[in-house]
């Protein structure tokens, strides 16, 4: 048998990045998407060579496993996610300036590939991703390929196991959901000034200066797992949110804000002794903040400088 030629093996090794970028928006975790694109290669080097060499298009097979495989993921993370303790949010994303580790290993961090890097663009803001966690597992990957990856609806029929119709409405259901999180997405220049003064008010421990950037329907979301200090619930209501955050400032002395881009957005970072606590993500309406999407699992920061943190700033989030 023959065996696959070194640029027919270097196209398949360069579609890492593009199934990558797939893989974490249709599951909105890091880890979940490494573990999907590992899967999607164990599967093409299980194949002999002569069955790899009659594969037509090598990149189209690698991006219909890897939807197949994270339509399976999805079925299963409603199982999960109904188990988890208390809310759960996608994986926040650093700049690519600062992202600092992977898991391509198996989980020991090491400098990451930037191959292996997500691309930040609007398909991957918070509040987008939110909204994508409220679909169904068909909805969520019919819309990602079409309307994202522009993947023709007869592709995505083949890949989701529908007729092109069907598909056809299942992307339309799923922009019909999205309308809100575009508007909560609002210009960035905007959000950039707007999360600056919030960080000010915080930093003052401003009461009144919060609930006057906070939109009096407000709600602060935060995700611990079970394994570093959160609300179990949404925090709502500007003045209940403003209390909540100045609180947790009272209760961890030395609390460092810093500005950073989060999933593409101007967000912020809060960091206790050298180590990012909580990475925070914000949706706005006009112009004030609308959502405050809080992550603190440590598993979820493993890219953020610092990650992982334990000890006080990581134990009194739960308020």
């Amino acid at each position: 048998m023959s065996t696959p030629s070194e640029p027919d093996l270097g196209a398949v090794i360069g579609e890492r990045r593009q199934l990558t970028n797939l893989a974490y928006r249709m599951l909105g975790s890091v880890a979940e998407a490494e573990d999907a694109v590992q899967e999607t290669y164990a599967r093409w080097y299980a194949m002999t060579p002569g069955q790899r060499d009659a594969i037509a298009s090598p990149g189209a097979w690698l991006t219909t496993v890897a939807s197949r495989v994270c339509l399976d993921v999805l079925g299963s993370a409603r199982v999960r996610r109904e188990r988890y303790v208390g809310e759960w949010i996608p994986e926040p994303l650093p700049d690519r300036s600062e992202w600092v580790g992977g898991r391509a290993d198996g989980g020991r961090d090491e400098p990451a590939d930037p191959a292996d890097r997500v691309t930040l663009d609007e398909s991957v803001n918070m509040a987008f991703l939110v909204v994508l966690e409220s679909m169904t597992p068909a909805e969520r990957v019919a819309f990602i390929l079409h309307d994202v990856f522009r993947y023709p609806f007869a592709e995505v029929a083949d890949i989701v196991g529908r007729s092109a119709p069907a598909c056809r409405q299942l992307a339309a259901s799923a922009r019909r959901r999205l309308r809100d999180a575009r508007a909560e997405a609002g210009p960035a220049a905007g959000q950039a000034v707007l999360v600056r003064r919030f960080k000010d008010a915080w930093e003052a421990k401003d009461i009144g200066a919060l609930i006057g950037l906070l939109d009096p329907e407000a709600a602060m979301i935060t995700d611990g797992g079970g394994l570093a200090g959160a609300a179990l619930r949404p925090v709502e209501g500007a003045e209940r949110v403003a209390q909540y955050l100045v609180h947790f400032a009272d209760r961890v002395p030395g609390l460092l804000l810093l500005e950073r881009t989060v999933n593409g957005r101007p967000g912020l970072v809060a960091q206790h002794a050298g180590v990012t606590a909580t990475v925070a993500a914000f949706g706005l309406a006009g112009d004030r903040v609308h959502r405050i999407w809080a992550v603190r699992n440590p598993e979820k920061l493993r890219p953020w400088p610092g990650h992982g943190g334990s000890g006080a700033a990581s134990q009194s989030w739960g308020g």
